[in-house]
Parts: C-alpha cells; structure tokens; sequence
C-alpha cells in the first residue's frame, strides 16, 4: 500500500512573489471545438465498419419487404406491423440499418417508407437467374463491405486458414480491436451464405466469384440452391474423451446453460451432445467468457429439476439443441421462451425443426459423417458466435414464438439475467 502525506501549506511569507503573467484563458467556443473533436474521435475509433450482422439476417426484412410491397415503396409502420415487431424498438432499428448498409433496402429508420434497392430486389427475388442472383449476393455481402471485400481478395482461392490467421489479417485492416472478433465471424457467415465458402477436397476453401458461377445453373432456382448442403447418411460412432464442464455454484451472468439431449452412457444422444459440446458450443463461446453447463453437470444440492429450471430461466445465454426432436429439450425450450432471455438454437442437419419454434433462427449441422463435419467445423462455430453477439447486445429485445402473439407476456425471475 502507498501512503499519501498530506502537506500542509506554507506559511504566508513577507516576501511578495513576482507576479506571472496569466495564460490567455481559453474561450469557450474552443473548447466546445476541442471537446467535440474528442467525442468525434472516439465516435470514429469505436465505429463499426461493417454491417451488425451477417448478410443472411439483413435479407430477412428484404424478403419482407419484396412479400409485403412486390417490388414497391412501403410505409415502415404497416411493414413492422406486418411483420408482429415494433417498429422503433432498437432490434427494429437495427435490422433496418444492416439492411440499408448491405445495399439491400433504402431508407433509414427514420423514414416514412423503406423500398428495396434494385440489388436487394435481385438478391431476394426467386425469378432472378440463378447466376445472376449469385453474383448480387457476393456484391452486397462480400464486395460491397470495404475489409470483407479486401479479406476476401487476399485468401480467394486457398483454404480457410486458422482463426488466429483471420483475426491478425483483419487487424491489419484497422477494423477496431473491439470488432476483431465479430468480423471474423461475420465474414466467415457471408462466405458460407454467398456460396464463397465450400468445401473441396476434404477442407473449406474459399473460391472464386468465377467458381462459384460454374456451379450455379443459369435458370431462376428455389432459395436453397446455395446452401451446398451434403445429403444425410448414417451417423458415425464419435469418441469423446473430454469431460463436461461442472460448477458447484453457478455464476449465472458467466453461464450459458447447454439444453440438450443426454442419453444413457455410451448412447448415440450422449456421443452426439458431447460432440457438440466439446468440439463446436464450447469453442465458439470462449470469446465471450462464458461457462458452458450442462445438465448432468450440476452437482449443487437440491432437487435436479429445480436447478435445471433455475439455470434455464436465469443462465445469461441458452443453446439449445433441438436434434432427435427429444421431448425434454422443448419443453424446457419453451420455459427460456417465455423469459425472452437470450436463446440460440442449433440442429444436426437431417432432423426436421417444428414449425411453432422454426420462427427462430436455428444452425443447422452437418454430423452426417465425419467427413461432412470436420472440414466446416470452424465455419459452424462462427455461425454460432455471430449468433451469441446477436443475443448477448444489450439493447436486442429477444423475439420468441411466445412474444410474436403475446408480446406483454413475459416470465421473470428474482435475480435473473437481463
């Protein structure tokens, strides 16, 4: 510890100082400028310069717009009152700007009507020709974002390279320290959703916009010729040999609670949610200082019902993993739902989502084979973080199939997240 001693003044002395000539002092305009000069620095430094959220989120509210509007102008009241979102709330406000920093719409949040760009009208429109709505898509998604577009032209045609590649290679692009990290998954998502991301010969590779248009058939096509998803096939043994987080004492502003199906020692659920939870949940959440828990990791005393309904309601983040369609998943889906907590949902690929929570956005997994997983792994696990930032945002009000027709409705919790 260091001690401040407190010294006394000096005596008054008979000696008179010679008096200094006082410093001009500083008018009140300039230092209004001066002042307003640091705001707009900070403002400058903490900007982000890309879009809030992946390209494929921003389509969304084009897709409503081209549904509500056909091609025309439509008042932004009666189009989030379509739509069941209020239409000054800071998810409104947000979805808008994304949309409008994508090229895809014009008009701000402010305005009275939002209308599609020509781009936009190409990007989500099915009659556009297929190459030619690939080719908007990579526009708006990749060129049109200034780090994306120069990212993108340094590793076109290599393999995806390591995370710890990506994030030095976007920092050298003065993308702020504080949206390294977000960049990185934003860019990764918008690859995989342009069809910019697929994968050749046992790893994903990141392929030329030429490439690209050889695999598109020219004529209009169904939205999902750009997945490049592989077909199911039997699923395969994995061996996990990792123990599952534990914590006797959950801190729930650093948890994030893993609903999932379990399964009996050695069953195929239990290899699965292992899997998942070592290989792709826990990864993609490290950034973020959370704790993963798990059910059949808690081993703070009382009844264990309790204490996975007291993790689902008060747990800062839940993933929940709806694959095997298992009854307890959803059931406790529904509780988190009725919290308007931040909620991600994931699925292995082949397994159907009900419709009454397929209102959510949910990440499919391709766990058909090993060979199908391992090359996308790090692409799924930025999926889910760009997700988590999405639910996490302070201000993101947290749309449930529950709020959508009861939005007053909410379940709380004394001491719970929010």
């Amino acid at each position: 510890m260091v001690l401040l001693k407190l010294i006394d003044p000096p005596a008054e002395s008979s000696v008179v100082p010679r008096k200094s000539k006082p410093a001009a002092p500083k008018s009140n305009a300039a230092a209004k400028i001066s002042a307003e000069q640091i705001l707009a620095k900070r403002r400058t430094r903490l900007q982000r310069p890309f879009p809030a959220a992946p390209f494929e989120e921003a389509m969304s509210l084009a897709r409503d717009l081209l549904r509500v509007g056909s091609g025309q102008p439509v008042r932004r009241l009666t189009l989030f009152d379509d739509i069941g979102k209020a239409p000054e709330s800071g998810a409104s406000r947000m979805l808008i700007t994304n949309a409008n920093r994508y090229g895809l719409i014009s008009g701000s949040y402010a305005a009275e009507y939002l209308e599609l760009t020509p781009d936009g009208l190409k990007a989500v429109d099915e009659t556009t020709p297929a190459r030619e709505q690939a080719r908007v898509r990579v526009r708006l998604a990749i060129e049109g974002i200034e780090p994306f577009n120069q990212l993108y032209d340094r590793l076109k045609g290599t393999k995806l390279p390591a995370r710890a590649v990506l994030v030095d290679a976007i920092k050298q692009l003065s993308v702020p320290e504080d949206f390294v990290e977000e960049g990185v998954d934003t860019f990764i998502v918008n690859l995989r959703f342009a069809g910019l991301l697929q994968t050749l010969s046992g790893a994903e590779r990141i392929v030329t916009v030429e490439h690209l248009l050889d695999t598109v058939p020219a004529t209009s096509k169904a939205e999902s010729t750009l997945s490049f998803r592989v077909s199911n096939a039997p699923e395969v043994e994995h061996v996990v040999g990792r123990e599952i987080v534990t914590k006797e004492h959950a801190d729930f502003q650093t948890t994030c609670f893993y609903i999932t199906p379990i399964g009996e020692e050695g069953s195929e659920q239990r290899q699965h949610s292992d899997l998942f939870l070592s290989s792709i949940v826990e990864p993609a959440l490290a950034a973020f200082e959370l704790t993963v828990i798990r059910a059949d990791a808690i081993d703070k005393p009382g009844m264990i019902t309790r204490q996975v309904i007291e993790h689902i309601l008060r747990a800062r983040l839940v993933i929940a993993d709806l694959s095997f369609h298992n009854p307890n998943v959803f059931y406790e889906l529904a509780l988190r739902h009725a919290t308007r907590l931040p909620v991600v949902q994931i699925v292995r690929n082949g397994d159907s989502v009900p419709f009454d929570v397929g209102q959510m956005r949910t990440i499919k997994i391709d766990n058909s084979t090993i060979y199908s997983l391992v090359p996308k792994i790090e692409t799924y696990r930025s999926e889910i973080a760009s997700q988590v930032r999405r639910a996490l945002e302070s201000e993101s009000v947290i749309d449930t199939p529950i709020s959508t027709y009861f939005p007053d409705f909410r379940v709380s919790v004394e001491g719970s997240a929010s």
